[in-house]
């Protein structure tokens, strides 16, 4: 399951009209590359929950064929999981967040869960990062809240596993943390952690998610749409301009992203454009 019902408040303005699963990614939008990425690792039936700009996400639904679980109200990281359940089938379920772009073995993450439930983590040092583990693997602390001595640290990427029985527990609406794991290390239950140590990264702000269409380009100097025009005297460096987009002006358009549709006007330099919104970095 793909978590993706978020108002998107870190990535205002970009999310204003627009769902944050839908800003685009290089070219196709954040949850087509994080589906496209689950897809090459084996995974086939991929429930997608809604919330902002609903429609919009089942319209693009279509084109990738996924599920998708609409919430009227906002229900929470664990309450969006509960919500969808008759939609998961029969396994245990990996769920993943929609803003994170990473490479996860997930048929390993799968295969770490021993207990009720196992975290995706980068791992850190003995009390650092918002996850702690004891010597013999069992997560012993969540955020600042512990329940025994730990031998490391990690950083939660927000994906795990939940053993299939354990969805009951989730309540709609509900937190992950708070409402889920939390209560089920205070009685006792495992839940164990999987380590990742390839990049990873959170796309939750304008800066970030300028960063990793940056990255999305690699060697490149510029990725142009088939639809999209720039006029003879606009200069691309190290920038994405989507279908349809027009960029006119004179001069460089250094490290930007123009959205498929908006107009922009050279020289700019650091800005993502947007069919309603030009926002400086």
């Amino acid at each position: 399951m793909v978590l993706a019902a978020g108002l998107g408040t870190r990535l205002r303005p970009l999310t204003d009209h627009v769902p944050k699963g839908l800003v685009p990614l290089g070219d196709r939008p954040m949850l087509s590359d994080v589906v496209a990425r689950l897809r090459a690792r084996g995974e086939e039936r991929i429930v997608v929950n809604a919330h902002h700009h609903a429609d919009a996400i089942a319209e693009w639904s279509k084109t990738v064929d996924v599920f998708v679980s609409r919430e009227k109200e906002l229900l929470g990281t664990a309450g969006g999981v509960a919500h969808a359940r008759a939609l998961l089938g029969d396994t245990d379920v990996l769920v993943y967040n929609a803003d994170i772009i990473a490479d996860v073995d997930v048929a390993g993450l799968r295969a770490a869960r021993v207990g009720v439930l196992c975290l995706a983590i980068t791992p850190r040092a003995v009390h650092q990062g918002n996850v702690g583990v004891a010597a013999d693997g069992r997560v012993v602390r969540l955020r600042k809240t512990s329940f025994a001595e730990e031998a490391r640290g990690g950083d939660f990427l927000g994906i795990y596993v939940i053993a299939r029985d354990f969805l009951r527990a989730f309540p709609s609406p509900g937190g992950l943390v708070e409402d889920v794991c939390l209560p089920a290390m205070a009685s006792g239950k495992l839940l164990t952690t999987f380590d990742v140590t390839t990049p990873f990264t959170d796309l939750g702000t304008p800066v970030a998610y300028l960063a990793a269409n940056l990255a999305w380009l690699a060697n490149r100097d510029a990725w142009v749409g088939p639809t999209a025009h720039v006029t003879d005297d606009v200069r691309l460096k190290r920038s994405i301009v989507g279908d349809g987009a027009r960029v006119s002006g004179s001069g460089e358009l250094n490290e930007c992203v123009v959205w498929p549709g908006a107009t922009a006007t050279a020289p700019l330099k650091r800005a993502i454009v947007t069919p309603h919104h030009t926002l400086m970095l």
